[in-house]
């Protein structure tokens, strides 16, 4: 980190900016809040949103209920349509908009920007074309050395977390004090972060597990048994690992929060974007009709093909992504996933 970037870490976040007013976005913005409250920080938050009518219902109401039905949200948070004034003097610019608008949206916003603000992803996405990840798309086009950006996963299922039901996080950045300062941000009664360094298996370990959210669901809407379905999450876990290695990450963050505990609650939960959107798809809806169903960005939709060109690129297997993006394409009938997902050829389970 350059001097001119320099700052210090100690104590917490003051003004939180909030960019994106969906239902994650809208509930990290109530754990901001909480987190002050049960520690006594004197903090304001402010949501950006592009909807006139959601912004307005935070401010007059105190919910959001296009997207946390029967949620109020503390006094702490406001929200606007002006970005500008969401983002100034904000030394916590926490990103929650849709992964393949990112990198033109940051290009609008970086003269807006305190430079001297630590910018966190909540989002788990590739984008398309470049196959990076959003902490990357955010360096480059912030022009941020890796101190400054940071990255919250995890199974951070956005209404079960809205209602306080308690959740465990990952905070990872590549720098322990920053990442020190996120959690400390962020430590709300019903939620615990963690910190770690690996930044890359963080971010793998959230995207992958949208795409294989989809194949679980499709073999739910297919009527397959729970034998199906944790053999799909199983072998998921290990592709997931696979490029996670490839990349540099580590493998240990798969047996954790951002990996495993990710993977299972997006899997197994009706609450699910992804999941929700494989079992239409098992049903026998076309992408068309499921993504004229959803009313949020189910993110493996968009991911699935940029995963799986950069398995390619790296020579990395991983069969069941290759089955997903054929059937959204429209190469692959679901009714012929199922047998696909499991036609490796015979090996002992522990090489992936």
């Amino acid at each position: 980190m350059t001097a001119e970037h320099a700052r210090s870490w100690e104590g917490s976040a003051r003004r939180v900016a909030v960019l994106g007013a969906g239902s994650w976005g809208t509930t990290f913005a109530k754990v901001v809040a909480d987190a002050a409250t049960a520690s006594g920080v004197d903090r304001t938050i402010r949501i950006w949103g592009r909807r006139a009518d959601v912004v307005n219902q935070i401010n007059a109401e105190h919910r959001n209920e296009q997207y946390l039905k029967g949620i109020l949200l503390p006094d702490s948070i406001t929200a606007s349509t002006d970005v500008a004034e969401v983002l100034d003097g904000a030394d916590l610019v926490i990103l929650a908009v849709p992964a393949q608008t990112l990198r033109p949206q940051l290009r609008d916003w970086k003269n807006l920007i305190a430079p001297d603000a630590l910018v966190v992803s909540l989002m788990k996405g590739l984008e398309l074309h470049t196959d990076s990840r959003m902490s990357e798309v955010i360096r480059e086009e912030l022009d941020l050395p890796a101190g400054r950006v940071a990255v919250v996963s995890g199974p951070n299922l956005a209404m079960e977390i809205a209602r306080e039901e308690p959740t465990a996080s990952v905070v990872a950045c590549t720098e322990s004090a920053p990442a020190g300062w996120m959690a400390r941000s962020c430590t709300a009664p019903y939620f615990r972060p963690y910190t770690t360094s690996d930044v890359v298996g963080v971010e793998i370990g959230g995207i992958v597990k949208n795409i294989i959210a989809l194949a679980v669901g499709i073999c739910e809407g297919k009527q397959m048994g729970d034998n199906t379905k944790a053999s799909v999450i199983t072998r998921g876990l290990a592709e997931t690992s696979r490029l996670t290695l490839a990349l540099g990450g580590e493998a240990r963050t798969m047996a954790g929060l951002a990996g495993l505990g990710d993977l299972v609650a997006t899997c197994s939960s009706a609450l699910s974007r992804n999941h929700t959107a494989g079992r239409l798809l098992g049903t026998g809806l076309t992408l068309d009709q499921v993504t004229a169903e959803m009313t949020q960005t189910a993110e493996g939709i968009k991911s699935a093909q940029a995963v799986h060109e950069l398995a390619g690129k790296l020579g990395v297997e991983m069969p069941i992504t290759a089955a997903v993006v054929a059937v959204l394409a429209g190469k692959l009938h679901v009714d012929q996933l199922g047998q696909l997902l499991l036609s490796r050829d015979l090996k002992p389970e522990g090489d992936y």
